[in-house]
């Protein structure tokens, strides 16, 4: 019986890599003495085949077989992108 693949959503916090990105994935957990919520986060390498993430974008992404050394997800949707700002170029013309 084959396991179904995990899934996570996260931000996508570097695209400086050929069809990879870096996405960050944040999550909350309960401190096991201070009964208070921490955050925790975990960087994973997923591949983005098209090149088309940018950095800010909500993404999910979904387990694979291994890619590269460290690469085991990749990108199967952009749930959001990021609010672009316009660069100084733009803004004086």
């Amino acid at each position: 019986m084959a396991r179904r693949r995990q899934e996570k959503i996260g931000v996508v916090s570097s695209n400086k890599m050929q069809k990879t990105v870096v996405v960050t994935v944040d999550r909350q957990i309960i401190h096991p003495l201070y009964k208070r919520v921490v955050r925790r986060s975990c960087k994973f390498l997923a591949h983005d085949e098209k090149a088309e993430c940018r950095v800010g974008d909500w993404v999910r992404i979904e387990e694979t077989r291994p890619l590269s050394a460290r690469k085991r997800w990749r990108v199967t949707k952009i749930l959001s992108r990021a609010m672009t700002t316009p660069s100084a170029s733009e803004a004086s013309s």
